[in-house]
């Protein structure tokens, strides 16, 4: 069923309210999943584990957290279109992950596990809450601009991420200007931060957002056995949406690729032997450069179309990891830091709007959880394995080049996409 158009009264504020959803969610996203944790839980709640345990226990957390959203994404969508409560669902997500970051703050030295645990818990609420954030662009957004708005609120992530990760940097390098008693109990502080940054800039979408309830008013009841139903109908639709069905499959391989890299850098780099606040000094270049660059990169998928754009940025993904696994100076990790933010926030933005073209209406939070679904079940396999290789051999190089694979076969099923013809396909009811 389409669901009908929904008014859109004053179109910039919905936009960029949806946009700041980006600038709340990203500062787990950088501040905790890159940036911190990694660091603090190998340095203080793991500290007695040797660095290739920890670098597997982490490995497999982030692993396990893709694993659940894989088993629940396409019915938590479905779920979510039957009730038209995409909003709601994002929101009950959202606070998961709020509590479980903030969680964080309390832990003393040593707790390795109830650390994992809380982690895990943060990530499956940023994780499955990006379902519904994603599946809302069709209700503020035209099609022609899929690629702008996607793009702009990338954009508004990294500087958002980005400024919050710099003042916590400054604050951990200085503790004592904070009135903090050291440089762990910064981290911790750090971590309460974004919990309730995170929540601030999440009011916005609770109240400026519109949703399609083109299928809601239904008990939870009729919701589920019409979610199972919508389901198994989804699977036969995406099967013949031929384009749609190929998209998945080249994302599922090349979004493993850039999601392993989120995951595992930092660590990465610990591994090597660089010291964890040059770490983080390349971490804000990667934010701030991924600024302009994710705005630039919405221009290009205007004027090119995202499948060129997402080609070019998937190109550069290939020879940073090349490079990687011959990385010997701290100075090289820095190049690659500016590297990966040209690139990072446009393959993530352009993914999505591609996407949205591609998929009926009515069905977006469902189908944008198959898209996520297939995006997360990727990312199983890739921190797996550079934990896996990484513990086998000893060197923390060769296990990223098993992520050069993926980021090839992405690429190429990617050039068998037709764009046109996908779209053609939607519109023509198929």
């Amino acid at each position: 069923m389409t669901a009908k158009p929904i008014e859109r009264q004053g179109p910039r504020r919905p936009i960029l309210a949806w946009a700041f959803y980006d600038w709340a969610n990203s500062a787990f996203a950088t501040v905790v999943i890159a940036g911190f944790f990694p660091v603090f839980f190998k340095q203080f709640w793991a500290a007695d584990l040797a660095v290739t345990e920890s670098t597997r226990a982490l490995g497999y957390a982030s692993s396990a957290a893709s694993l659940i959203l894989v088993c629940v994404a396409p019915l938590l969508g479905a779920l979510a279109d039957q009730l038209g409560a995409k909003k709601r669902f994002l929101l009950f997500f959202t606070s998961l992950g709020v509590l479980a970051t903030g969680g964080l703050f309390w832990l003393a030295a040593g707790h390795w596990v109830a650390a994992l645990s809380l982690y895990l818990l943060g990530l499956l609420g940023f994780l499955t809450s990006n379902i519904f954030n994603d599946a809302l662009i069709t209700d503020i957004a035209e099609p022609g601009d899929y690629e702008r708005v996607s793009s702009l609120a990338y954009a508004l992530g990294y500087l958002g991420g980005g400024l919050l990760f710099a003042l916590n940097v400054v604050m951990v390098l200085t503790p004592t200007t904070f009135g903090l008693a050291d440089q762990g109990q910064a981290v911790q502080v750090a971590f309460l931060g974004v919990a309730l940054w995170w929540a601030v800039f999440t009011i916005p979408l609770a109240f400026l957002v519109p949703e399609s309830r083109s299928q809601g008013g239904k008990t939870l009841g009729a919701a589920l056995r019409g979610a199972f139903t919508e389901l198994a109908q989804t699977f036969r639709t995406i099967r013949v949406l031929r384009n749609t069905f190929l998209f998945l499959i080249a994302y599922w391989f090349y979004i493993d690729g850039v999601d392993t890299i989120v995951f595992m850098a930092v660590d990465f780099g610990l591994s090597l032997g660089f010291p964890a606040s040059s770490l983080m000094v390349a971490l804000l270049i990667t934010q701030f450069v991924g600024f302009p660059a994710a705005l630039v990169f919405g221009h290009l998928g205007t004027r090119w179309g995202p499948k060129p754009s997402i080609l070019l940025a998937i190109g550069v993904y290939t020879l940073v990891v090349a490079a990687a696994s011959q990385m010997q100076q701290l100075t090289h990790f820095y190049a690659l830091a500016v590297a990966i933010g040209l690139v990072q926030g446009g393959v993530q933005a352009l993914s999505r709007a591609l996407f949205a073209g591609l998929i009926p209406a009515g069905q977006t939070a469902e189908l944008f959880g198959f898209y996520n679904m297939v995006g997360k079940f990727g990312a199983v396999l890739g921190p797996f394995l550079v934990g896996t290789t990484a513990a086998l051999t000893g060197d923390p190089r060769l296990s990223l080049l098993p992520i050069l694979a993926l980021f090839l076969i992405g690429a190429l099923l990617l050039t068998r996409v037709d764009v046109a013809a996908g779209r053609a396909a939607v519109l023509g009811g198929a």
